[in-house]
């Protein structure tokens, strides 16, 4: 992956199957560069601790279209970096979601979001 900082977004999902959190990450990976390898998928943890799946994208290393993979249900995800990568990101997410702005936080440098994702 890049060095680029500014380039740089952390997902974050939680609250949801890790099939779905497989389907997002899958589906950034066919947009951007990634640190998840492709045999990286996520599972359930058993016990009653909420599993949070996460993962950096480089959004200058633009390798194409999000490739279109399907979630079972709605889910909710955080995203945070700069400011273009971070909104390159979210269109990106657009390509095969309806995607909702539940919230945000700006700083100096970056950007955080909280999106919601629904099959589209």
């Amino acid at each position: 992956m890049d060095q680029d900082q500014s380039a740089q977004v952390v997902v974050e999902l939680q609250g949801c199957s890790a099939r779905d959190a497989d389907a997002v990450l899958t589906a950034l990976a066919g947009a951007f560069g990634t640190d998840r390898a492709a045999s990286d998928t996520p599972s359930e943890t058993p016990g009653e601790r909420p599993t949070v799946w996460s993962a950096t994208f480089d959004t200058s290393d633009r390798r194409g279209h999000t490739s279109p993979v399907r979630i079972a249900a709605a889910l909710d995800l955080t995203a945070q970096g700069g400011y273009h990568a971070v909104s390159d990101l979210r269109e990106a997410l657009g390509e095969v979601y309806a995607v909702e702005v539940l919230g945000s936080a700006s700083g100096d440098q970056e950007k955080e979001i909280q999106l919601r994702l629904t099959p589209a």
